[in-house]
């Protein structure tokens, strides 16, 4: 919702200077109602609902027109709260800001037109407007595949993440309560499960956030570094358990393997080392 704001705040002089010249070259709307207002329906496929009221007793006096239906137990009702979101432009036209429209639970704009006794209310559906306008790229059976593939992976690692966690538990209360010898990797080995298992999981939801409850159709850089940032942070914490671990164990039993933890602890660096310079690059970037 955000990003639909976000470009409609940007092009939105160029969108109403387009439905306001599309409804001018059309003329008169109000004999359309006779038809249901189709040929507006077929004109504006982001067009989702059409209605008039008496524009001095602010009263609904047609039914709700949708795409597919007519619903005329709206008729009747009073709509002079509706003309507060009005801002008027010339030629008797005005919009609305964006608004969940109550008749079709969707992020919608308003236009408004003068004709006659009546002002006629168009809401058109913001996500298709900014579809058709070529703001956005959408592409509804290639959306409805990789959104479930995205759902299915997510909710995948979500669930694995999950059996990672209650494993490691397992195994600690196991090996440091049932055994009666409890070795160090008994405590430390859960430890790096644990942190491994939050750092799937936070990709996870980072998948699900970004692909299938609110899909994006622009990159935004600032999404994709916050999510490397912390997944590798997360991962160098492990990894630094890791070389830990590995320390006491060969500072307890073979100390001329040492230079295997040197070369673990050399390669944590490196990556702490690439991690600060992506951060750094990153944010100078965003600050030109």
């Amino acid at each position: 919702m955000k990003e639909y704001l976000s470009l409609y705040e940007n092009y939105k002089d160029q969108i109403e200077d387009f439905i306001q010249e599309s409804l001018i070259n059309i003329g008169d709307l109000k004999k359309l109602e006779r038809g249901n207002y189709k040929v507006l329906f077929s004109l504006f496929p982001s067009l989702e609902l059409v209605y008039s009221i008496n524009k001095d007793t602010k009263i609904q006096n047609s039914s709700n027109f949708y795409r597919y239906k007519e619903d005329a137990s709206a008729n009747n009702h009073d709509r002079s709260y509706l003309l507060s979101k009005l801002h008027f432009k010339h030629n008797d036209i005005a919009f609305s800001s964006v608004y969940v429209s109550s008749a079709t639970r969707n992020n919608c704009i308003t236009a408004t037109i003068k004709d006659g006794e009546s002002i006629i209310f168009l809401d058109f559906k913001l996500e298709v407007l900014l579809e058709k306008l070529n703001l956005i790229e959408f592409n509804k059976p290639f959306h409805t595949v990789t959104k479930t593939f995205y759902a299915i992976a997510g909710f995948s690692m979500a669930f694995l993440s999950l059996f990672i966690i209650f494993y490691s538990l397992y195994g600690f209360f196991t090996n440091f309560f049932l055994q009666e010898e409890s070795a160090l990797d008994s405590i430390f080995k859960p430890i790096i499960a644990l942190t491994l298992g939050i750092a799937i999981f936070d990709l996870a939801k980072t998948i699900l956030e970004q692909e299938v409850f609110f899909k994006s159709y622009s990159r935004d850089s600032k999404v994709e570094t916050k999510m490397i940032t912390k997944f590798l942070i997360t991962i160098i914490i492990a990894l630094s358990i890791e070389a830990l671990m590995v320390v006491f164990k060969i500072a307890l039993k073979d100390y001329d393997k040492m230079i295997n933890a040197l070369y673990l602890i050399s390669g944590v660096s490196m990556i702490i080392i690439a991690l600060s310079v992506f951060i750094y690059f990153t944010q100078k970037k965003e600050f030109k």
